[in-house]
């Protein structure tokens, strides 16, 4: 059966170039890429991300490939797989972004290939996708995130709107572990050390000890799930902000990989938002 045509469109491959590979900390690795499909892109906001496709190791195709085709008259098995990532910086002028690799040895699928990428490697890509940018509307913004956030976080600081000050918390390995995000007038940076610590405890602790100002605030909170569950009943139901003043969700979860923890994400949401209406009940 034919892919309707709207579909197709989501599922256009497109192709980027790395063009150099910088080693930004212990375990960062940023690609700068290349990319004909970038330029001329409508591409407002500050949390653009694009999804790698990786071909499974069976593959009986290689890049160029239709993408919506493969789907349509392969095996689940045999089509892509996808990491999503968020871009440092992109620029629709130039067609050139910036993608950001957590290291973690021989583990995981994306980084590993990041590790031993090389200036002229082509890679397939879906998107970019994005949603959220600064509010002009709002006076102060508070972002809270991981080493997975932090490029669409230090991208959102360089586009804050005149007069708006911002409160970061961002929380890495260890103090060796901290890189250069940005340097723009009226942002605090405080940078948390998990030291071994489960991801996002340390981070959670830290969110109930900030002091915001009591003036209009827009929030941007992403990372992983488990910190994203602790962050979300002490906005929403401690707190009690308004919902339409924060921006949340998990990029990944402990013990999963992406495919996993996507298609569990919607039943993850829905149980968040279950126990946080019991909880506002009882208060």
């Amino acid at each position: 059966m034919p892919t309707p045509r709207s579909k197709r469109a989501k599922l256009n491959a497109k192709e980027a170039r790395i063009e150099s590979t910088t080693r930004i900390s212990p375990h960062l690795i940023r690609l700068r890429c290349h990319s004909d499909a970038l330029i001329g892109a409508e591409l407002p906001h500050t949390d653009h991300y694009i999804k790698l496709l990786f071909l499974p190791p069976e593959a009986d195709y290689s890049w160029p490939f239709d993408l919506a085709q493969i789907r349509a008259e392969k095996p689940r098995e045999m089509w892509p797989v996808t990491r999503t990532y968020t871009l440092r910086t992109i620029d629709p002028e130039t067609g050139k972004m910036d993608i950001d690799f957590v290291l973690h040895g021989d583990h995981g699928l994306a980084a590993p290939w990041a590790a031993q990428a090389s200036p002229g490697d082509v890679f397939a890509y879906l998107g970019p996708g994005g949603a959220w940018h600064p509010d002009q509307s709002y006076q102060h913004s508070v972002f809270i995130g991981d080493e997975t956030s932090a490029p669409a976080i230090a991208h959102a600081l360089e586009k804050l709107p005149p007069g708006m000050t911002s409160q970061v918390l961002i929380e890495v390995a260890d103090q060796n572990a901290e890189f250069q995000l940005c340097d723009v007038e009226g942002v605090e940076v405080q940078w948390v050390h998990r030291h071994g610590a489960v991801a996002g405890t340390e981070l959670s602790k830290a969110v109930r000890q900030l002091v915001v100002p009591d003036i209009r605030t827009t929030w941007f909170v992403h990372g992983v799930a488990e910190m994203i569950r602790e962050v979300r009943r002490y906005l929403f139901v401690e707190r009690e902000l308004a919902r339409d003043d924060v921006s949340i969700s998990g990029y990944w979860r402990l013990g999963m990989t992406e495919d996993q923890w996507q298609s569990s994400k919607r039943e993850f949401n829905a149980e968040n938002e279950a126990e946080e209406e019991r909880l506002r009940h009882e208060r």
